[in-house]
């Protein structure tokens, strides 16, 4: 008799080796990435460096140990490769020099009491620039008195709304500044000074300039939009002195990208002031400011930015990159459920078109020095994300790494069936529905709908490990993009400003309308969950449509948006989005009519809530007030807090309790559901 095929399980994430950061060396003979893999009895994730020769030869570990090595870069005479590395302090990142063909790594950089964010090779390979950020004096003189550095933190004092930030905790005083870095020495100087951040810099090509963001205005945490374009010196005494600004459009901007011939500078435009919900799209500007910027891709409804909401990763966001003759950009883009690599021309009549053609996540991208060969990762809704190169004039593409697939091809992991579908009002929305493994259609199976986050984000074609881990245990589990996703149009998305809870609600009860009258799905036994934005419509759901569902699991949830404003690390911000850019004392009745909490009191599902203790984006007390309301109520309810965990448990947390995590949220729908 043929064997059972084996299910995935929950303590299979410990298995995963996730690449990412995709570098082709300058002759195109190499890449050089990131593997990320998780020791099991330490609970630590360490990178390693990989080396993949893009013609015959064989894969091979580059960089070995139990710490991170991570962003490596060519110089760009391909003869070394610089990354950081926690190698010798754990809490301390520098600058580590390698040679592509042999010996040790070293260290270049020696920081301490500094946190390095990133860095970029100056074009002559003579130097880099760096984002760096200092410790604040008195955590210095803490950490260098024993006793103190025992007390902890006396106090923490502010005067700017922005003092935290969710997966970083409560913010240092310092602000993140350039630095330039010799690149034989070490040496380091600061560049840009004062009480605001500079950060997302780039080389002129002769690298004689820099360009870079900042936001300078004079409160910064009430105008956080108003990041400008500037450009200074490389070198000087003092090259911020020196600085110019760039006028260019009033909205939040970011990754400038300097054009090969020193002409023009490429940056991401993510909408006007007050408006996060519509397409990020792509500009240029004169370097010299002699012309106001030029919307390449607004005609084009993409939205020219990449993040995946995958469990497994595999959307890491690339900057925009010039083509050597400067006459488009290549660029990633959310669409339907992909992440494409694109390109558009610099012209008055912008073109644009897919360069790849292949349906789920692509992900790091880096083109040779000639730009005949592209590097890239790809990852799909049943693997991962594996790396590739293709020589740019022929269709094929080379596959260059195989992490995963041995283990992963012995599991049956349900079938998918991608599903257009139209909404109420005869709208077109885009779903996907994953069946059991040994599936048989003609029984009756439970039901469980899953919501994303954000809203401002999509469900894409990238593999989740939680939905075929609830698929192995018998469970039909389906999910879509109602409208406030991204990828879809900027209509589809700022639909429901200011209006959540509405036709986005609409839209997934059609979508579970449409999966329930499958013959196969049990009208009894159906199951709802969300994480974020995803928990604040499974707290929508279970209020407004009682007798939906006959159990939810809500998860680092909204529940009171009165309370959230300001109790998030996006403080007031949020209320440019449901608030209509009012506080709640302004505005109660909006802040109200769009929260979970006014209908709460119809609630019968039984639900678990689930809340990380460290979220600074929605802030446990979320879910603790759900959590009250349902047990003073009567509803069948229980409440799981994880310590020492922000927002992205289910994405980024740590493994064991990543696990604990689907466990329990197994548990309950097997309980109510089974």
């Amino acid at each position: 008799m043929p064997s059972k095929p084996k299910l995935i399980t929950a303590p299979d994430l410990y298995k995963f080796q996730l690449i990412t950061d995709a570098q082709i060396s300058p002759d195109g003979s190499k890449v050089i990435f990131s593997v990320q893999r998780v020791n099991d009895k330490t609970e630590k994730k360490y990178t390693d460096l990989w080396l993949a020769p893009t013609g015959t030869g064989k894969l091979r570990q580059f960089t070995h140990g139990n710490w991170s090595d991570s962003q490596p870069r060519w110089s760009p005479d391909g003869s070394q490769i610089a990354f950081l590395s926690n190698r010798d302090d754990e809490t301390q990142s520098q600058i580590y020099l390698i040679p592509v063909d042999g010996g040790e790594a070293k260290a270049l950089t020696e920081f301490k009491d500094m946190t390095i964010a990133d860095f970029a090779w100056s074009p002559d390979g003579k130097q880099f620039l760096s984002n760096i950020r200092k410790k604040d004096a008195d955590a210095v003189e803490r950490d260098a008195n024993p006793d103190k550095k025992k007390l902890g933190v006396v106090a923490r004092h502010y005067t700017s709304l922005i003092y935290k930030a969710d997966g970083q905790g409560y913010l240092p005083q310092e602000k993140w500044h350039i630095w330039r870095i010799d690149a034989k020495s070490g040496k380091a100087t600061q560049l840009t000074h004062g009480d605001h951040h500079e950060g997302d810099y780039d080389w002129s090509p002769d690298g004689k300039w820099i360009t870079y963001f900042s936001n300078t205005s004079q409160k910064p945490d009430l105008s956080p939009e108003a990041y400008e374009l500037y450009v200074m010196p490389a070198t000087g005494k003092d090259p911020q002195a020196e600085a110019r600004k760039i006028e260019t459009i009033e909205g939040f901007k970011f990754l400038p990208r300097w054009s090969p011939d020193g002409s023009q500078i490429a940056f991401g435009y993510a909408g006007e002031p007050g408006n996060w919900m519509g397409n990020v799209t792509i500009c240029v500007v004169p370097a010299d400011g002699s012309a106001p910027p030029q919307n390449l891709t607004k005609t084009a409804d993409l939205h020219c930015a990449a993040g995946s909401g995958s469990d497994t990763g595999g959307g890491n966001m690339s900057p925009y990159t010039w083509s050597r003759d400067g006459r488009k950009l290549y660029f990633q883009a959310q669409r339907q459920g992909d992440i494409c690599l694109m390109s558009v021309t610099v012209e008055d009549e912008p073109v644009v078109e897919r360069i790849l053609d292949e349906a789920g996540l692509i992900g790091s991208f880096t083109f040779d020095a000639k730009q005949e060969k592209l590097a890239y990762t790809w990852a799909t809704q049943t693997h991962p994300a594996h790396l590739f190169v293709r020589d740019m004039g022929k269709a094929n593409a080379k596959q260059l790494s195989r992490f995963n697939t041995n283990w992963l091809r012995r599991l049956d992991l349900g079938e998918i069936e991608e599903v257009w579908f139209e909404a109420r009002d005869g709208y077109p929305l885009h779903g996907w529905i994953l069946t059991p493994p040994g599936f048989d259609p003609a029984q009756k199976y439970p039901s469980i709908l899953e919501i994303h986050g954000g809203p401002q984000t999509q469900y894409d074609k990238g593999m989740m490990h939680e939905f075929r881990f609830l698929a192995a245990n018998g469970y039909v589990v389906y999910w879509s993009n109602p409208r406030g996703s991204q990828g879809y149009g900027a209509e589809h998305c700022e639909t429901i400003r200011h209006r959540w809870g509405t036709v986005d609600l609409d839209d997934v009860l059609d979508w579970a309308n449409f999966v329930g009258q499958k013959p196969y799905i049990d009208p009894n036994r159906k199951g709802v969950t969300g994480g974020s934005y995803g928990g604040y419509m499974t707290n929508m759901l279970i209020g407004r449509e009682p007798d939906y569902f006959q159990a939810a699991v809500t998860q680092r949830s909204v529940f009171n948006l009165v309370s959230f404003w300001g109790t998030s690390d996006g403080n007031w911000n949020f209320q440019k989005t449901y608030g209509q850019d009012k506080p709640p004392y302004e505005n109660l009745d909006t802040y109200w009519e769009q929260s979970p909490m006014k209908y709460i009191g119809n609630a019968k599902t039984p639900t678990l809530v689930i809340h990380s203790e460290l979220d600074f984006r929605a802030d446990k007390e979320q879910g603790e007030q759900l959590f009250v309301a349902l047990r003073t109520q009567g509803v069948d309810t229980e409440l799981v807090l994880f310590p020492g965990e922000p927002h992205g448990l289910s994405r980024s947390g740590r493994t064991d309790r990543r696990i604990m995590r689907l466990n329990h949220m197994l548990r309950w729908f097997d309980k109510y559901l089974k």
